[in-house]
C-alpha cells in the first residue's frame, strides 16, 4: 500500500471515530481498542479491546463502564458513579481523584465485553466483573495509589523494551 493510501485510510478512521454516535445505531455493538490507563487495573493494558453497545436514553447505566465524549471532543471510557436526572458523574478506576460530569445525551454506549490480549472474552455484566470493580473501588486510597504506581512503572518498563 502506498503512503497516500495509508493517509486516506487514517483520515477515514478519524472521521468514523469523530462521528461514532451518529454512525452506530442504538442497540448495536462496535469494537474499540483501549489506549489509555485511566481504567487500570481492570482495563487498559494496551491490548484490551472493548465491545461497546449503544444505549437508549432510558437504559439504566449506573455502575456500568460507559463511553462518552468530553467537552473537548475526546472519547473517554469510565465507570458511572452517580446518575441524577440528566447529569452523570463518571470516574476512571485508575483515577484517584478526578471525576467527570456529563449529560445523559453525551453517553455513547456501555462496555458489554472485554477481549483480552490472550483472546479471553470477559462479560462486563457478569456478577464476577461487578464484584471485582467494587472490590477495587472499596480499597483504601493508599492501597490503590501504591498498586497503580506499581502498575504504571511495570507498563512503562514493558513499553521501553519494545
Amino acid at each position: 500500500m502506498r503512503l497516500g493510501c495509508h493517509i486516506k485510510l487514517f483520515l477515514a478512521m478519524i472521521n468514523v471515530i469523530d462521528n461514532i454516535e451518529h454512525i452506530v445505531p442504538e442497540g448495536e455493538t462496535f469494537k474499540m481498542v483501549v489506549t489509555g490507563r485511566s481504567m487500570l487495573p481492570l482495563l487498559g493494558y494496551g491490548s484490551d479491546t472493548i465491545l461497546v453497545r449503544r444505549v437508549t436514553i432510558d437504559e439504566d447505566i449506573f455502575n456500568r463502564i460507559a463511553m462518552f465524549r468530553s467537552e473537548d471532543g475526546l472519547i473517554i471510557v469510565h465507570r458511572v458513579l452517580c446518575v441524577v436526572e440528566d447529569n452523570i458523574a463518571l470516574k476512571g478506576d485508575g483515577n484517584l481523584q478526578l471525576t467527570e460530569v456529563c449529560r445523559r445525551s453525551e453517553i455513547i454506549g456501555v462496555v458489554d465485553r472485554v477481549i483480552r490480549r490472550s483472546g479471553k472474552v470477559v462479560d462486563c455484566t457478569s456478577r464476577w466483573w461487578r464484584i471485582r470493580g467494587r472490590m477495587w473501588l472499596m480499597q483504601p486510597y493508599f492501597i490503590r495509589r501504591c498498586a497503580l504506581a506499581l502498575l504504571h512503572r511495570w507498563l512503562n518498563l514493558i513499553e521501553k523494551k519494545k
